[in-house]
């Protein structure tokens, strides 16, 4: 049973050729459909996203679902979604494989989905073969052949600026102005304008998954890190973590810790971050390590 996810943005062709092209197996499509954004925008992509439900029925006989991610700059969320979407997708049967297609949508919503696709590989090492991340490379881009037309009509309604009058003179004038503006932008600036601020930063930081998978003890400590957040150093939180497990703390206790807060660190997994305090090490989650107790928040704390 093969699943492909596919966060629908502004594109038609690389959601659907590749699969039909390579005559790929298709079951079943999980359309992500993104709501921010103009409205124009949003109707647009919702244009898309029911044509490509159409034609992966009609011509892949595959089954659909339409997804919607509420925030397409939320990158936490969209791992989070992703994290839960990927691991259903795999426990549907034993033979099910699960594609997602990062070809489109705003990149916060697709570099989420690779790093959940990711993390899902390290955490289930023997379904490692059964996901997949995958980019299609479009033939052309219409970007500037767009503006190439545009052009040409700029020329067009100059001529006829000369052979008209009264109110459709206005009209014209006023169509060369926005048509000429927008050129301009164009030529300067590219495609896209401005930098948009999203939580009160201009830069959206993308964490990195590990590459090593969490020991049960490992949970233990991350998810004490998420209820608890910050600790003001290690030896408070080996205390927190005995009472928590009903166990002594002892130096042995400590040292355990210790070594496992070590390992999750950045010189190991990279879920937990320290800083120096003295002579002793305020300890937190990572951005990653965040995520993953995010994404595994459901779920039963191990026995250790």
């Amino acid at each position: 049973m093969q699943t492909h996810i596919v966060p629908v943005g502004f594109d038609y062709d690389r959601l659907i050729a590749p699969l039909v092209r390579e005559q790929l197996d298709v079951d079943r499509v999980i359309l992500l459909e993104g709501a921010v954004g103009s409205e124009a925008n949003v109707e647009y992509s919702q244009n898309l996203a029911e044509k490509l439900e159409t034609d992966y029925r009609n011509l892949l006989g595959a089954e659909t679902e339409r997804v919607v991610v509420e925030d397409v700059y939320d990158y936490d969320t969209a791992f989070e979604q992703a994290f839960e979407l990927i691991n259903t997708e795999l426990d549907r049967a034993d033979d099910a494989e699960v594609w997602v297609n990062i070809s489109a949508m705003p990149r916060t919503v697709s570099f989420a989905y690779a790093t959940a696709a990711h993390s899902i590989m390290v955490e289930r090492e023997e379904d490692r073969q059964r996901i997949h991340t995958y980019y299609t490379v479009p033939e052309k881009y219409l970007e500037t052949e767009l503006a190439e037309e545009l052009r040409k009509g700029l020329d067009l309604l100059a001529d006829l600026k000369d052979e008209v009058d009264g109110d459709l003179d206005e009209r014209v004038e006023e169509r060369l102005d926005t048509a000429e503006d927008l050129l301009s932008e164009f030529d300067e600036r590219g495609t896209t304008i401005g930098a948009k601020e999203i939580d009160g930063s201009h830069v959206v930081e993308l964490p990195v998954a590990s590459f090593s998978n969490v020991k049960p003890f490992e949970e233990v400590i991350l998810f004490t890190l998420g209820e608890h957040g910050e600790f003001e150093s290690v030896s408070e939180l080996a205390q927190e973590l005995a009472r928590e497990l009903g166990e002594e703390y002892t130096d042995s206790f400590r040292s355990k810790v210790i070594y496992n807060v070590d390992r999750l660190g950045p010189g190991g997994k990279g879920y937990i971050e320290q800083e120096e305090h003295g002579k002793s090490y305020r300890t937190r989650l990572s951005r990653i390590g965040e995520l993953w107790v995010r994404a595994h928040g459901d779920g039963e704390r191990p026995e250790v």
